[in-house]
């Protein structure tokens, strides 16, 4: 009898063990989970797509495989500007990208990329994490069931690359040129024709005449795509993106998923990539800006005064216009612009300071 028993109760585990296995293998594939992220920029192209792609190796490898992000470049699984819907409806589930393409949505998407004569890099970063930039920006966002994070930075942007000298205002009248954001509504302000194309489509409109001139990055960037084999005239400084922020944005749906601890992962990973992004754009630039001037002869040309005042002029109007829009482009209005000005005084006094007494004439 107890022999019998025993048996049963052998034969009994043996199930219970077997069901208990089959269920720990779905239970375990439950908690890996593997996201779709879709970039507005072409593949592997230096700093903007390696960077989303450094941002999905980042998370997956920080997690241990648990969150698994596979990236697609633009047009891959979307289209470039098709991105934001994409992760809005649920399609995929997160972005890399510049917000400022998404102002068809909403205008004030442009304060989070840049603005003209706003934020640059440092300072960006300083309203996003402690001047209540990113509340503002997370309410914006969650009206188009998104989370979003800084995720990257070119710093400084070049004014751009012209077929013809601009030697006054009226080299505007009718130019075609190839700027997004803000910065592309300031020069329609001056007279000129701006158009919005994905990185991709630029290189063939200026090689086909369908723009005369257009601004991309800075100069490793600007080298990578061959601008210079169309066009010498190369200016600076840029007015329109003076910090550009990259963003990884997020199905809000999927990001309200996440346990705390994966949140708070991913939230690292983007202000990592934001960081080393930056300083990637300001190790490389030098080194590419040397090759352009003294390997394919391209010609540096400072924009002049009277053309950037007249820009800073309508930039503030363009700027301020946002507030008009409603509460919420109101309210991002109102946090960009009292950060701006404690940023402009405190740079005043620090690093522009500093950047100014570096130039003068002591051996070094």
């Amino acid at each position: 009898m107890k022999r019998r028993q025993f048996i049963k109760g052998a034969a009994a585990a043996s199930v219970a063990g077997a069901a208990a296995s089959a269920l720990s293998t779905p239970a375990i594939a439950q908690g890996m989970r593997e996201l779709k992220m879709v970039t507005t920029w072409p593949k592997n192209f230096p700093g903007l797509g390696t960077g989303a792609q450094r941002l999905a190796d980042s998370i997956t490898a920080a997690s241990d495989g648990k969150l698994t992000v596979k990236l697609f470049a633009a047009g891959e699984l979307v289209p470039a500007f098709e991105s934001f819907d994409a992760v809005s409806s649920g399609t995929a589930d997160m972005y890399h990208g510049a917000e400022y393409y998404w102002q068809g949505k909403h205008k004030a998407f442009n304060f989070f990329t840049a603005v003209p004569y706003g934020f640059t890099a440092n300072e960006i970063d300083a309203w996003l994490n402690f001047g209540g930039g990113q509340q503002v920006w997370d309410e914006l966002a969650a009206g188009f069931n998104l989370k979003s994070f800084a995720a990257g930075n070119t710093g400084v942007q070049m004014g751009g690359w012209f077929n013809k000298e601009v030697n006054s205002l009226e080299d505007y009248k009718g130019l075609k040129i190839r700027m997004p954001g803000l910065g592309g509504e300031v020069l329609r302000r001056i007279g000129a024709a701006a158009v919005t194309l994905p990185g991709g489509e630029i290189f063939p409109a200026l090689q086909s005449g369908a723009i005369d001139a257009t601004e991309w990055v800075g100069p490793w960037n600007d080298l990578a795509f061959g601008f210079y084999k169309i066009t010498k005239f190369y200016y600076w400084p840029g007015f329109h993106e003076p910090g550009s922020t990259l963003a990884c944005g997020i199905n809000k749906s999927v990001w309200d998923s996440f346990s705390p601890a994966d949140q708070a992962l991913i939230q690292a990973c983007c202000q990592a990539e934001n960081n080393r992004s930056y300083s990637e754009f300001n190790a490389k630039n030098g080194d590419a800006l040397d090759t352009l001037v003294n390997k394919h002869g391209v010609q540096l040309r400072k924009m002049p005064d009277a053309v950037m005042n007249e820009i800073g002029k309508q930039s503030g109007i363009v700027v301020r216009e946002v507030g008009e829009v409603d509460a919420i482009g109101k309210k991002i209005l109102g946090s960009y612009l009292d950060f701006r000005g404690k940023a402009i005084a405190w740079g005043k006094l620090s690093e522009q300071a500093y950047t100014n007494s570096r130039l003068l004439p002591f051996k070094y």
